[in-house]
């Protein structure tokens, strides 16, 4: 190219450059402190735009009025009164893909692994639910492999079935066994971590990991040294990832630990925001908090692809108090709930369901026909023991009836206990209860029942194997398979 023709083309270029000015509203930070900002001059914004503040810092619009714009700042840096503030005219976005299985993020896709990200696709972090014209019926279940809600509080595909109890009563433990039953099933996990310690954290990971199923599970992480605004958005950027997966058509589960915690941090800020409280002290709105939240988990129709996202919210009670205000909300959100018990848990029984308060709204409907065909009275057997064990307890001598009714519910308590962290394939599950009704563990002592059930499942696991494959992958048990399975109980039991 001589000169002649590349003074032409920059002349061609000038000609065609347009000159179109961007505005680029900016305000002042008035005052600052414990994470939220006062802003005046900042006119224009939208509720939950990023802002971008003086040094880099990010920060989120919370409040809008005529003179000021209350914005929460997601990381604590060196911001002072008379810093200036941008608008970005942006929303907060995730990073979504296939990218993030086996990854961990926080609320706004930064890597917490200490691996780089390379993700192409954003969502925002705030989605519309689902309509319902959109949806189907939930009618597919999803095994958690704890044998005690399978059969008795049964989970489906694109429910919302909160986990609720005091501390330390195996809520987290609960979910994770979930998230590790669903290895190899072809369902994505999203675990959501508001406002845990770190090493809390970091265990459940390492969990995961050692389990194989961090393979496909998605950790978004805002822990407790993380701002109050990183634990607000932790769940609804853990929505919109499981959204990503929904849309192609896949099954999805999201656990959110804990929703207590996330009304905490919203409470928080809206305090500091000079929002007035409330009942408990929380905001007016910590309802449609959740339920916007919640309400985007859906079975999706056929034409829109078939997906599912099943959300495990879990919801942290203090002293068993189930009718607090944030309990009271989420149940009234969601699809049923799992009740742990502090006395049962402490009493040596594992998980501790408590199945009077527990309950699933989609019930039989999320169940395999095998489960069905076993399951049938496990609650009313279990609540006959219950009463008769409270009369049994004033040291009353009983009858022979109902010291058999009293030892077959034992034997019902003990097949319910498992250990964390070694979800039942649906087979052993359906094993269990067929060898309950076939009394097989009459006799058996506490201290032995564990190994008793192991070895029995291990016995027909060997000698039952097409049978067993057969019931995993229909999920349906014919009578020539439930004579199978009784002949070989009763063989085990002459061993």
């Amino acid at each position: 190219m001589n000169n002649n023709d590349f003074s032409a083309f920059l002349k061609e270029r000038i000609a065609s450059f347009d000159f179109s000015p961007v505005e680029y509203s900016r305000g002042i930070v008035e005052n600052i402190g414990d994470g939220v900002a006062h802003i005046s001059g900042l006119t224009g914004r939208k509720y939950g735009e990023l802002l971008r503040f003086e040094g880099g810092a990010m920060g989120m619009a919370m409040e809008l009025s005529d003179t000021l714009v209350g914005a929460v700042l997601f990381d604590e840096t060196e911001i002072k009164a008379g810093s200036s503030v941008q608008g970005t005219g942006e929303m907060a976005e995730v990073p979504v893909g296939e990218e993030l299985l086996g990854r961990v993020i926080d609320p706004l896709g930064r890597p917490l692994d200490g691996m780089p990200l390379n993700v192409s696709r954003h969502l925002p972090a705030e989605r519309s639910a689902p309509a319902i014209i959109d949806r189907r019926p939930v009618d597919s279940p999803l095994e958690t492999g704890i044998l005690a809600i399978d059969s008795m509080i049964p989970i489906g595909k694109g429910q919302r079935e909160l986990i609720i109890g005091d501390r330390q009563t195996g809520k987290t433990t609960i979910a994770l066994d979930t998230i590790i039953n669903q290895k190899d099933k072809g369902v994505v996990c999203v675990y959501c971590a508001i406002g845990q310690k770190a090493s809390t954290v970091a265990g459940v990971i390492e969990t995961l990991q050692k389990t194989g199923a961090s393979r496909h599970t998605v950790v978004v992480s805002a822990s407790a040294s993380d701002s109050a605004a990183l634990q607000y958005l932790a769940p609804y950027s853990a929505c919109s990832v499981a959204e990503y997966f929904e849309e192609q058509g896949k099954d999805v589960l999201v656990v959110y630990d804990d929703l207590s915690k996330h009304a905490v941090a919203y409470r928080a800020m809206s305090l500091l925001l000079l929002r007035p409280p409330g009942r408990e002290a929380f905001p007016g709105d910590i309802f449609y908090l959740h339920s916007r939240l919640l309400e985007r988990s859906a079975c999706l129709s056929r034409a829109n692809g078939g997906g599912s996202i099943t959300a495990l919210p879990i919801v942290e009670t203090m002293a068993g108090n189930i009718s607090a205000y944030i309990p009271t909300n989420i149940i009234s959100i969601t699809d049923g709930q799992i009740y742990l018990e502090t006395d049962l848990f402490h009493s040596g029984v594992r998980p501790a369901v408590n199945t009077g308060l527990s309950v699933s709204r989609v019930g039989r409907a999320a169940q395999y026909p095998a489960m069905k065909d076993v399951s049938g009275t496990l609650r009313i057997d279990l609540s006959r023991y219950r009463e008769l064990a409270v009369f049994a307890s004033f040291g009353s001598d009983v009858d022979e009836y109902t010291r058999l009714q009293l030892q077959k519910g034992e034997t019902l308590v003990n097949i319910f206990k498992q250990g964390k962290n070694s979800p039942y394939s649906l087979f052993d599950e359906v094993a269990l209860l067929i060898a309950y009704a076939e009394n097989a563990f009459e006799g058996t002592d506490e201290k032995q029942f564990a190994s008793a059930a192991a070895s029995l499942l291990s016995y027909l696991g060997e000698k039952l194997e097409d049978v067993k494959a057969s019931v995993n992958r229909t999920g349906v048990m014919k009578p020539t398979d439930r004579a199978a399975i009784t002949g070989a109980i009763a063989a085990f039991r002459t061993v």
